[in-house]
């Protein structure tokens, strides 16, 4: 599937987004995913780390393994898609902080393609 954009509408919603990210998250390499800006651990996250105030989504590798996430980079974009700031895995974890992503529309040649695949 990696030829297959994931999203129809990833550069409208996120027009600051950087090609390699643009690409990495349409090809499935990285993951997209909201911020839940209303819970606990954001909002002490933001206190540690205030750059993530301004952070709204967060792209991250879907393929770490649990146990390997204190190695990962997460990076963190605000409303347009521009980076804000990016964060370790030791520094904190994702788990509880995600929501559903913004709006954003899967493709149809991608949603043809995953049900192919089941």
């Amino acid at each position: 599937m990696n030829k297959i954009n994931k999203y129809t509408n990833l550069e409208e919603k996120l027009p600051n987004l950087q090609p390699v990210l643009l690409d990495a998250i349409q090809t499935e390499f990285l993951e997209i995913q909201s911020i839940d800006r209303t819970c606990e651990k954001y909002l002490a996250a933001c206190e540690k780390i205030p750059e993530l105030s301004e952070a709204y989504c967060v792209v991250y590798s879907k393929y770490i393994k649990k146990s390997d996430h204190r190695y990962e980079k997460f990076i963190f974009l605000d409303e347009t898609g521009k980076e804000v700031c990016n964060v370790s895995g030791q520094e904190m974890e994702l788990y509880g902080l995600l929501s559903s992503c913004m709006s954003l529309e899967l493709s149809k040649e991608y949603e043809a393609a995953l049900s192919h695949s089941l």
